[in-house]
């Protein structure tokens, strides 16, 4: 009889201070997550600095609390995984020193993971993953079509050449004086309003899976520029659902189109925008038509950066053999290909 594995994940990529132990690589024994929103929220975006040194607040009674709750104890554990990168260098150090700290003390096994395939792999704690498959990932810093023929390997076939959509939301959530983070305020004005505005819709060159929202949100700023120019007045929720429906539309036709020409058996909606409900709907709806491929979208907070997705995808390296050494270091732009 197979014995259980049990993977401890930290993730510090951002302004999350994470840690989580998964069983067997698709069930979560525990999970914490310490949040630094309101931290951030009156400079209108994440300081990387106070971000660090948050993490070096809230690391140690985040990782008891982890263990606290699934009653059990590093002895316990098959390995260590932790966010190497992408992501802020200083944040990152601090997971990845404490990752370090405890393999070193207990002897065990270090993984280094990549932040993105972990929000990939936050899916097989929902459903299992069936190959070959196609992950849309949205968040603040990514937006990314990645293609994987089987576990641990990824190709990148569309990718942002600007913003990325999270970034964008942000941006046109400042311009109508919402709070930080924008996107769950602007998800919420375009369910009470109407597209009339006519933003564009970037599709870029014919057959290109790549992204650009820079002229969208630049669009958007324009439209309420002129307005004031010429004494109108602005419907925050007409906006903020015309610049919605145009990511949504960009984001849905161009995962739909990659699904059909990679001919994929599933597709995954990974990261932080994965909570936004207008795109969820539109790729239920989309994905409704087409019955030979599973639609796989994960609950809320497994959208957002935790730690139990991050010792998913380390589960995998685990059970590949693959291994980091004492040497291992913060890589903020490391590469989901040569991962």
């Amino acid at each position: 009889m197979k014995k259980d594995t049990y993977i401890f994940g930290i993730e510090t990529s951002c302004d999350e201070t994470a840690a989580a132990i998964i069983k067997n690589g698709t069930e979560i024994v525990s999970s914490v997550v310490s949040s630094q929103i309101e931290s951030h929220k009156r400079f209108g975006g994440v300081v990387p600095e106070i971000a660090s040194r948050h993490h070096v607040e809230q690391i140690i009674s985040v990782l008891n609390e982890t263990l606290e709750q699934a009653g059990l104890t590093f002895s316990d554990m098959n390995a260590i995984a932790v966010t190497k990168g992408p992501g802020l260098v200083g944040a990152l150090l601090i997971g990845v020193n404490a990752a370090k700290a405890i393999a070193f003390a207990h002897n065990l096994p270090l993984i280094g993971v990549h932040h993105i395939a972990g929000h990939i792999y936050a899916n097989r704690l929902v459903k299992e993953m069936t190959f070959p498959l196609l992950s849309l990932v949205v968040s603040g810093g990514h937006t990314e079509l990645v293609y994987m023929k089987e576990h641990g390997l990824f190709k990148v076939i569309g990718e942002t050449r600007d913003d990325a959509a999270g970034e964008a939301y942000d941006k046109v959530a400042r311009t109508l004086h919402l709070p930080y983070p924008g996107g769950p305020h602007i998800d919420r004005l375009a369910a009470e309003g109407q597209d009339i505005y006519g933003l564009p819709r970037v599709r870029l060159e014919e057959g290109s899976y790549d992204f650009s929202f820079s002229g969208l949100k630049s669009a958007v700023i324009n439209t309420v520029h002129n307005a004031e120019q010429r004494g109108e007045i602005i419907i925050p929720e007409n906006l903020a659902a015309s610049f919605q429906a145009s990511v949504v539309e960009v984001l849905t036709e161009k995962t739909v189109r990659a699904a059909k020409e990679y001919n994929v058996k599933q597709v995954l909606l990974s990261g932080g925008v994965a909570a936004n409900k207008g795109l969820r709907a539109a790729l239920e709806k989309a994905f409704d038509d087409l019955n030979n491929i599973d639609l796989v979208i994960p609950p809320l907070s497994l959208c957002t950066d935790n730690a139990a997705m991050i010792a998913a995808a380390g589960t995998v390296l685990y059970e590949q053999g693959k291994r980091d050494g004492m040497d291992m270091n913060g890589h903020p732009g490391l590469d989901i290909e040569q991962f």
